[in-house]
């Protein structure tokens, strides 16, 4: 007696060429994510360095223009003289640069640097780390700040001389640098007695 071969269904499975394709794929998808979450945590930092350095440039920047902005020195007699016009009229007059045994907070704006337009360190301690305006240092590691006074135009108040210290309107640059990276702000204070109203 004959017997008929049992028929070949059909098989189910994978070829060998699916299952190749099939592991290219997700392994190009795999690579992808990868590389954007590689990339992702990476710069994750930055922004709170970023950050950080920004509320640092603001409470800088914050404590240089609520300093005094006298033609006197404010030890002298004459520093809350409201009839003084000048740095002439003065008992001692107000000069770039801290007096002699000085520290910060400082008791004038242009005591934080040394000469007008001159970045200064003003805020380092005697280490050079940064520190707050009580000389307590800030425990930042990485971070450096510089400031910059400089005498400038400001609406209708000119500029009688660059480098004079009795001018009636200063810009104020803070700079905080990290890594490669830096938080620049600007600030201005202007001169409101005597001269204006």
């Amino acid at each position: 007696m004959y017997a008929r071969p049992p028929r070949a269904g059909r098989q189910s499975g994978l070829t060998l060429i699916e299952l190749i394709m099939f592991i290219l794929i997700v392994g190009v998808a795999l690579a992808g994510i990868i590389g954007v979450l590689s990339l992702t945590t990476k710069a994750s930092a930055d922004p709170l360095r970023r950050k950080q350095a920004l509320m640092i440039a603001e409470g800088l920047l914050e404590e240089v223009r609520l300093a005094r902005f006298t033609f006197c020195d404010p030890s002298a007699g004459r520093a809350g003289d409201d009839t003084v016009t000048g740095s002439a009229e003065c008992d001692v007059p107000e000069n770039w640069g801290p007096e002699a045994g000085g520290s910060r907070p400082y008791d004038n704006i242009n005591d934080y640097v040394s000469a007008a337009g001159k970045a200064a360190n003003s805020f380092n301690d005697a280490q050079g780390r940064l520190a707050d305006a009580n000389g307590t240092p800030m425990n930042l590691g990485g971070y450096s700040a510089t400031v910059t006074v400089t005498p400038q135009a400001l609406g209708g108040i000119a500029v009688p001389n660059a480098g004079a210290a009795d001018a009636d309107a200063l810009r104020i640059r803070v700079e905080v640098r990290y890594g490669g990276e830096a938080v620049v702000l600007d600030g201005y204070r202007t001169r409101y007695a005597p001269n204006f109203p």
